[in-house]
């Protein structure tokens, strides 16, 4: 199970991918300074899991680009073409 998607658009600067490592492995250290191991376990294997994920394998796709599409010959709307007369009231009979 992936918890970060690599290839999400949001991770794709450099600048952001280091802000998530650095905020982990800071909040790590204010852990361990303030004297709560195991929050400061927890924040590490946070840091250790973006960095790789966002640095060791990180291997961008670029964007699907689709081409635009054309409509069918068929599937053109045109007026369709009627021999019934409107009514008086401006409905066909």
């Amino acid at each position: 199970m992936k918890l970060i998607d690599p290839n999400h658009p949001a991770y794709r600067r450099l600048w952001v991918r280091i802000a998530i490592v650095a905020v982990c492995f800071g909040w790590a250290v204010v852990e361990l300074v303030t004297g709560d191991p195991f929050w400061a376990v927890l924040a590490g294997g946070a840091g250790a899991y973006s960095f790789y994920m966002l640095f060791w394998t990180f291997n961008p796709q670029p964007p699907a680009i689709e081409p635009p599409v054309q409509p069918d010959a068929e599937d053109e709307d045109e007026p369709a073409v009627t021999d019934e007369k409107p009514s008086k009231d401006g409905q066909a009979e």
